[in-house]
């Protein structure tokens, strides 16, 4: 299948020399990204934030995103991205391709929901018996594991409808294609702020930690350093500061990210989540 393949990196000052085997100074590390909005808008947002990376750290990062969760998931387990911004990575048969966790967006933790129109009909999960309800994909954690484990769980069967990514599944519902949709609560209130679209939630998950920047055990050291720290100081230096500013009102967000420190241990409640779940989690 044909991947989104971006250019991100357009000439960095110096690179850190990168000691594994195969790799040349110049050539740039691929950086996966979770697939939630078009590969459009994710190459508009991620771009100028993996060239300021890249400038600052000296090492070169190539946007790589997927067509498909399914198939982001499949490359995550593969190893196939340098780093990651994703949680892909803490799915129960992912975990031995080993990326770890070296920071993450300052943010409060996310929500997964079933969300349906303002004026819809629909008060309760128990009216979603038998209706039509949209999910981003089969590994989406927020839009499908999430409220799919919540409807298994109270015995609500549905009509299961996928839509390619979260935003996908935030138009069908727009359209009146479905009654409801799972979707990632962030997602969510800012497709809405976007569309001018009203909505009510029937149904909210317990709050996870959304997505972490992850390396793959390969990279070398130096070469992790170098981008961990040009992340963490993005936002408080005037260009990176603008970049990020910038990025956000591609998506319309209120406030621009900021990146913080993380570690593994934090996102424990996730994998825990995965090795329990009634959703079978499908991989390519």
């Amino acid at each position: 299948m044909k991947k989104w393949v971006v250019a991100a990196w357009l000439g960095a000052a110096s690179v850190v020399a990168l000691g594994t085997p195969g790799w040349s100074q110049n050539q740039p590390l691929l950086f996966g990204v979770i697939i939630w909005r078009s590969p459009t808008l994710t190459a508009q947002f991620w771009n100028p934030i993996l060239r300021y990376v890249s400038e600052r750290s000296g090492v070169p990062l190539q946007l790589k995103v997927a067509q498909t969760g399914p198939e982001h998931t499949a490359m995550v387990r593969r190893g196939e991205y340098h780093f990651l911004y994703s949680n892909h990575n803490f799915i129960k048969e992912n975990e031995e391709s080993g990326y770890r966790v070296f920071a993450r967006p300052k943010e409060d933790a996310g929500t997964g929901e079933i969300v349906v129109l303002k004026d819809s009909p629909i008060r309760t999960l128990a009216d979603l018996e038998g209706q039509e309800v949209a999910f981003p994909h089969t590994a989406a954690f927020f839009g499908y594991h999430l409220p799919m484990d919540a409807l298994m769980r109270k015995g609500i069967q549905v009509k299961v409808h996928f839509a390619g990514n979260q935003e996908g599944a935030m138009g069908q519902l727009k359209a009146g294609r479905v009654v409801a949709a799972g979707v990632n609560a962030e997602v969510m209130r800012a497709f809405a702020q976007r569309e001018n679209l009203a909505y009510r939630t029937l149904w909210s998950s317990d709050k996870y930690l959304s997505l972490a920047l992850s390396a793959l055990p390969s990279v070398p050291a130096d070469a992790v350093k170098a981008v961990r720290e040009a992340f963490l100081k993005m936002a408080d230096e005037p260009e990176g500061a603008k970049v990020l500013a910038s990025s956000a009102n591609v998506l319309k967000q209120a406030t621009p990210m900021r990146f913080v420190a993380s570690k593994d241990s934090e996102f424990d409640n996730m994998r825990k989540f995965y090795r329990t779940t009634l959703v079978k989690v499908e991989l390519q």
